[in-house]
């Protein structure tokens, strides 16, 4: 008979201390193989994940690889509207099936699921965190070379369900040039340096403006200070993101496969090392 625990080790003849920490990595579907799992993540909302998981994912379908993208973001799923995709998810007897972008990334968001998309989640974070393990265990991903997944911003629920509950091979954070923003970004790199995740890159959204007119280059949100955290946190490879209104365009009309981002292409290299 089990015995309750007094947390008197002297007086206790169980072997506690024997035991062996067990791992919380869910199985994935069985009809699914996937070689590399990188998440994208940042400190707060606002600052372009879904964008570069979006561009990350359409640049490694582009060079030949299969690409998925798994919707963390369970409140915010945009990942569907930026490819074009309103068609609706189905099942069969392996399970959930994701639907495929024109060029032929692999998406699973909840939006796929709800009956309208602009239904409100309104789910406590369990819940949540439940969901986005099913998209790992019960979708059909078959075979993906680079498999990336879009978290919700923060370090809550959800990251920590992925970081736990996926072999996540190392992550992208995504910022803004805004020193406070900044500040916030160092939490997630924290995070995922304290759940022994690598750092693969970092990615500086809206970093400046180019004058069409001109050609000058404006900080409207200030001058960047990618480098300096680049360089704080040990992170080699990071790029920039200018504040482009044919990348807005593209996003809206469901078209970012359309858009070609060379600057990305040293933490594309870093992820397929």
């Amino acid at each position: 008979m089990n015995q309750e625990c007094t947390h008197n080790c002297e007086s206790c003849s169980a072997s506690c201390g024997e035991r062996r920490a067990e791992s919380l990595l869910e199985k994935p579907n069985s009809k699914s193989k996937i070689r590399k799992v990188i998440g994208v993540v940042s400190g707060k909302g606002g600052v372009g994940k879904s964008l570069v998981t979006s561009l990350l994912a359409s640049a490694t379908a582009r060079s030949g690889k299969q690409a998925a993208i798994l919707d963390a973001d369970l409140t915010g799923p945009s990942i569907p509207k930026a490819f074009g995709i309103a068609k609706k998810a189905e099942a069969d007897e392996t399970g959930l099936i994701p639907l495929e972008s024109a060029k032929g990334v692999k998406i699973m968001s909840l939006n796929l699921l709800l009956e309208n998309e602009t239904d409100p989640v309104v789910w406590r974070g369990p819940v949540i965190a439940g969901t986005v393990k099913q998209f790992w265990t019960d979708v059909n991903w078959g075979d993906v070379d680079y498999m990336y997944v879009d978290m919700p911003p923060g370090t809550g629920d959800v990251p920590l369900t992925v970081f736990q509950s996926l072999p996540v091979d190392g992550i992208v954070v995504v910022t803004s040039p805004q020193e406070l923003v900044s500040m916030i970004v160092e939490k997630a790199v924290k995070m995922a340096q304290m759940m022994n995740i690598p750092i693969l890159g970092i990615v500086e959204n809206m970093s400046y403006f180019r004058c069409p007119d001109c050609g000058k280059d404006h900080f409207i949100f200030g001058e960047s200070h990618l480098e300096s955290i680049a360089a704080e946190n040990g992170i080699q490879a990071f790029a920039r993101l200018p504040i482009d209104p044919e990348i807005a365009r593209a996003v809206d009309g469901g078209a970012i496969e359309t858009i070609r981002t060379d600057v990305l292409e040293p933490i594309l290299k870093k992820i397929d090392a």
